[in-house]
């Protein structure tokens, strides 16, 4: 088994205290599956006040609904206590909870699958609601009636999707209705930020693609994006880069958006500035493969931070992606010490040159700078004085 030392270190501490810890959730899961995993919660049924007395770093995210950050050795565990949610009134979180026991706090997790617990002292999986049966049936079954499960909170309609998609599990028959019907019901009970970390999950496992298929046929995407059309075509996004950010997967549901409706897809979505500085590099580029394009262009192109994400993007959308791909090698090759003095800023004729054959500071001398970096990289010429010799003869 794998073993976190500073997890074991809480366990032992509450046990100590007379209280019993388990290992909750997607760990137990993972664990059971064989997947490597570091992100463990802690469910015991001490109460919030006593442990923040029995660990000396503690930070109260959650304390009224029973959690506690514990922070150990630098690692960082939320720990809560056994709980009841009640009175659901948003479709999110519940209004208030009641402190209960291990079996009750199995019962109101959303899938059998993360409905396990683990007692590392005994080494023993407890399961209460038959998540260890759903996960040798490869299954995502709600607990209890799903129904109920989904109205506690819409997003787990998503968190299923993503469960199964990641696993290649199957929805159970039931879960899969109650999705079905609920889908119109995402929002307002969601909000946005939930929907793309669920997303963001996905794309993290390599299982965004298929993620947004199921979503389809589910009609949550249609839900959460209504400018949708009925017909997908995710088949280019199946080869792009794994660390090609979330926004360049989603754009490709959107195919016939201006650069203005991209950016503004970013902004319904929240996404970090980051992200809308790469829609616009992405679009920028694919018109350059529509047009006459100087080398000064490349060159600018391929030294931009966005550009080897980028042409592996563009190249899934070629016919020949090779073919693609090695042209543009060898003009990176081409360019190399262009690219190498654009990093650097360092253009081959500099603004004292200029002032040397007596230009004086001002318009003038800028746009006699961008000539003359246009020709240096346009005809690959790295001579300073020949450079002087062809802007001075055209323009002075």
């Amino acid at each position: 088994m794998e073993e976190h030392p500073q997890a074991r270190y809480i366990i032992d501490t509450l046990a100590k205290a007379g209280f019993v810890a388990y290992y909750a959730g997607g760990w137990v899961r993972d664990f059971l599956l064989g997947h490597p995993s570091d992100d463990i919660d802690i469910a015991t049924n001490a109460p919030p006040e006593t442990i923040q007395v029995l660990f000396p770093r503690t930070v109260p995210i959650g304390i009224a609904f029973g959690i506690i950050l514990v922070i150990v050795d630098g690692h960082q565990y939320e720990v809560a206590t056994f709980r009841n949610d009640l009175d659901y009134k948003d479709g999110r979180r519940p209004t208030r909870v009641e402190f209960t026991t291990a079996v009750e706090d199995a019962k109101r997790r959303d899938f059998t699958i993360n409905g396990m617990f683990y007692d590392p002292l005994k080494g023993e999986i407890l399961d209460f609601v038959g998540g260890r049966e759903d996960l040798d049936r490869k299954v995502i079954r709600a607990i209890g009636n799903p129904h109920e499960r989904i109205k506690e909170d819409r997003l787990r309609m998503i968190r299923g999707v993503r469960l199964a998609c990641r696993f290649h599990f199957a929805i159970d028959p039931d879960t899969a209705k109650a999705i079905r019907t609920h889908a119109k019901e995402l929002f307002p009970a969601v909000a946005i930020e939930r929907i793309v970390q669920e997303f963001e999950k996905g794309h993290a496992f390599g299982k965004l693609r298929p993620m947004l298929i199921q979503l389809h046929e589910f009609e949550l995407l249609q839900t959460i994006f209504p400018d949708l059309k009925e017909e997908l075509n995710l088949e280019a996004a199946g080869q792009y880069p794994h660390n090609a950010p979330l926004i360049a997967f989603l754009l490709q549901l959107f195919p016939d958006y201006t650069l203005r409706d991209q950016l503004h897809l970013c902004k319904i979505l929240k996404l970090p500035n980051h992200d809308a500085q790469f829609t616009t590099f992405l679009f920028r580029a694919k018109e350059l493969l529509i047009r006459p394009v100087e080398l000064i262009e490349w060159a600018y192109f391929y030294a931009d931070r966005f550009s080897t994400i980028t042409l592996q993007i563009l190249a899934a959308h070629q016919k020949n992606k090779e073919a693609f791909l090695q042209e543009h090698e060898q003009r990176i090759a081409l360019l190399q010490s262009s690219i190498q003095r654009i990093h650097a800023h360092d253009p081959v004729v500099k603004s004292d040159d200029l002032i040397k054959i007596g230009v004086e500071p001002g318009k003038q001398m800028g746009q006699l700078l961008k000539e003359a970096e246009r020709i240096a990289i346009n005809e690959q010429i790295y001579d300073k004085e020949q450079i002087l010799n062809r802007i001075y003869d055209q323009n002075l």
